[in-house]
C-alpha cells in the first residue's frame, strides 16, 4: 500500500511525520530520512494492529494538488475541517 506522508519541520524537534489516511499515525526524527524511516515503521505497526483487531485497513482516497492564485488576501485552508492554516 502507498500512503501520503506529511513532513513538518519543528525548530528544535526535528521533523514530525503524519499519515492523513491513518488517524493518529505519527512519528518523528531529527532528519527527514530518520522521520521517514520511523513513519514507515509506525505505518507497519498501525496496520498490524488493525488486522489483529479485525478492523479494515484504510485506503487512501485519490489526492490532487491544486494551486490557487490570489493577491495579498490569499489563504490556505485544510479540508474537510475548513480551519485556516496560513494567511
Amino acid at each position: 500500500m502507498t500512503y501520503t506522508v506529511l513532513l513538518r519541520h519543528g525548530n528544535e524537534s526535528g521533523y514530525v511525520a503524519t499519515v492523513p489516511a491513518l488517524p493518529g499515525c505519527v512519528s518523528q526524527g531529527q532528519t527527514k530520512r530518520e522521520a521517514i524511516k520511523n513513519i514507515k515503521e509506525a505505518i507497519a505497526v498501525y496496520i498490524e494492529a488493525l488486522l489483529e483487531d479485525g478492523l479494515p485497513v484504510p485506503t487512501e482516497a485519490g489526492q490532487e494538488l491544486v494551486e490557487v492564485e490570489g493577491g495579498a488576501d490569499q489563504r490556505r485552508w485544510s479540508h474537510p475541517w475548513g480551519r485556516r492554516l496560513a494567511e
